[in-house]
Formats: structure tokens, sequence, C-alpha cells
């Protein structure tokens, strides 16, 4: 493996702020505040659920630019893998804050199987599970958070 490019090191780690305000506000509601600014929906698990159905579907997009690496069969599974995420996410947009967050666990860890797949075929960069693993662990552990809260 490679080292992780600055770039997206940063602007990873800099994605993670929402579900570490997220969790935050879940542990200690009076952080909460800052969110109540914008109004309720803006703390707790509230804000872990929009930012997770965001975020998802973000990386279910990556999964479609590895598609486009690769031709034939290898293409069209994993085409067809980036837009279940999403038909995935919608369902959990109308469900109730925690039993979405728990698919949204589910998303998540899905989405990283599918990354170290892409990656063994060569369609991912070498850096690449290196930083999904470490973004996915933070993801995985601040959505938990609003589930047992």
């Amino acid at each position: 493996m490679s080292q992780i490019p600055r770039p997206a090191l940063i602007l990873g780690l800099a994605g993670l702020i929402p579900f570490l305000y997220g969790a935050l506000s879940v542990l200690v509601p009076a952080t909460g505040a800052i969110g109540r600014l914008w109004g309720s929906n803006y703390q707790g698990v509230q804000v872990l659920q929009a930012y997770g159905i965001v975020i998802l579907c973000f990386m279910a997009g990556v999964i479609w630019g590895f598609a486009a690496r690769t031709e034939g069969r290898a293409a069209t599974f994993y085409y067809a893998l980036s837009v279940i995420p999403a038909i995935f996410v919608f369902l959990t947009a109308f469900s109730a804050p925690r039993p979405s967050l728990v698919m949204l666990i589910l998303g998540f860890v899905a989405l990283l199987a599918i990354d170290v797949s892409a990656a063994r075929q060569g369609l991912a960069p070498a850096w690449w599970m290196s930083l999904r693993l470490l973004l996915t662990t933070v993801v995985v552990a601040c959505l938990a958070i609003g589930v047992l809260a």
C-alpha cells in the first residue's frame, strides 16, 4: 500500500466533522446548542441520519468511477453495485432515525466490501483501502453511538 495523498486525507478527515458533531451532540446534548442555531434537525441522530444518507450516496458514486475503469461483466457488475446503495438509502430516509442509522451502518460496511473487491481488481488506487478503512471505522462508530444512545 502506498501513502494516502495529503489532499485526500485532509478532505476525507474533514468529511468526518458532521459525523463527529452528530455523535458528540448525542453523547453531550449541550453541544447540540450549535445545531439549534439552525433548527432542531441539526443535532444528534438527525444529523447522523441526514449526513449519513448524503455520504453513503456519495461513496456509492465512487463505485461508478471504478466501473468506468473496467469493461464487460466487471463493469456491469460495478455499475449495478453503484446504484443499489442510493435505492437502499432512499428507503432509510423515511424511517425513524435509529433504524435508519442501523441500515446506514449496514450500507457503509457493504460499501467497504465493494471497495475491497474493486481494490483487489486494481480499480482503486493503492492507497484507497487505507483511507476507506480509517474513514469507515469512524463513520460506523459515530452511527453506532446514535443507535445505542
